[in-house]
């Protein structure tokens, strides 16, 4: 096959990570894959594309000018001549779906969100017979693609995107006398929750007989400035540490992971942080709650900070214990997304769209 990926930005995160694994599956079963950018953004996910070896075409543009973005795409198809569109994310998926249509190209699509806009969904709902097979990446995107887009069972399948490596390092235990090292990765956006984080922390301050620790929050955004006001203003022990290229030593460092997400796809931040052998608590968002298990961690309502500060603090209550709990993390999620299960299920999945 000559795949022609279509995806909505370079953005560094979100649905451009995991693309180069999902490629990689698609490239050593003897199949061609392009990736084609409707826009740019931050474009922070473009040296990890081009790093293995993708050829990748990138639109000067922005994320409304959808007549634009939709000539550009026919343009790109027509000289490319693909045998199938692979289309992620609404925006990519629906000019997809138009391009496919007009040159008569099978259109296969990824579902990432396991909470879609009513617009979003009424437009793919829709649309929904224009793409020949739909692939939701988790097993909460599966549920929510199924009921939103009343999809029948052969129209939609699930691979889920996250490849465990078990050569990934553990982070170091905590040490008696040390701060516990509490961090999250994510954008700062609203969606991800810091405000609840930095609510939080307020809280936890007024907690007796906790031991210290600081919280990390690696990512950039929007919310910025927001929240550098509000922990100043507080005094709080959070630092931002801004964009992690790479998010492994990053969490290295820590003892603890924290997700306040209000919603999440598979969240892959998360999966790593327990690949690295991290507990964590989280809120019932997407992928995560399907995932963590009492052993090691603990889901919480979204924006409740008094729910998610006492989660926190039933941790740091006892910090010796979090190696143990990081171990059982590190097992569930290298049972449940095991390298030599992703890549059976894409291969699975590539035979289905070959016979498209």
């Amino acid at each position: 096959m000559k795949i022609a990926y279509v995806i909505n930005s370079l953005e560094g995160g979100g649905a451009a990570l995991p693309v180069p694994a999902v490629t990689k599956v698609m490239r050593d079963a003897g199949h061609d894959v392009t990736i084609l950018a409707l826009t740019r953004r931050d474009g922070r996910a473009l040296g990890s594309m081009r790093e293995a070896g993708l050829t990748v075409h990138v639109r000067e543009g922005n994320k409304r000018d959808h007549l634009s973005a939709l000539r550009w795409l026919d343009q790109e198809i027509a000289q490319l001549r693909p045998t199938h569109i692979w289309t992620s994310l609404t925006r990519a998926t629906l000019l997809g779906q138009l391009v496919g249509l007009k040159r008569a190209i099978p259109v296969v699509s990824w579902q990432h969100s396991a909470r879609l806009k009513p617009a979003n969904a009424r437009l793919l709902r829709l649309m929904r017979n224009r793409s020949k097979l739909w692939i939701a990446d988790s097993a909460c995107v599966e549920e929510e693609t199924r009921r939103k887009l009343g999809l029948k069972p052969d129209q939609l399948t699930n691979w889920p995107i996250f490849r465990a490596d078990p050569t990934i390092p553990v982070a170091a235990p905590w040490q008696p006398g040390e701060p516990v090292q509490i961090g999250t990765l994510g954008r700062l956006h609203p969606v991800k929750g810091y405000d609840t984080l930095c609510e939080a922390v307020s809280l936890l301050k007024a907690i007796p007989n906790l031991p210290p620790f600081i919280v990390h929050i690696a990512g950039e955004g929007e919310e910025r400035a927001r929240l550098e006001e509000k922990i100043a203003r507080e005094s709080l022990p959070i630092v931002l540490d801004g964009y992690t290229v790479e998010p492994v030593p990053f969490l290295e460092k820590l003892h603890l992971y924290t997700q306040p997400s209000l919603w999440e796809g598979l969240c892959l931040a998360a999966h790593e942080a327990m690949l690295c052998g991290l507990p964590i608590v989280a809120t019932k968002a997407g992928e995560i709650p399907y995932t963590v298990t009492p052993e090691f961690g603990r889901i919480v309502p979204p924006q409740d900070p008094e729910r998610l500060a006492q989660a926190l603090a039933d941790m740091l209550r006892h910090p010796e214990k979090l190696t143990e709990m990081g171990q059982c993390a590190r097992q569930r999620v290298l049972s449940r997304f095991s390298a030599e299960m992703f890549d059976r299920r894409g291969l699975e999945i590539l035979l289905r769209v070959e016979a498209l």
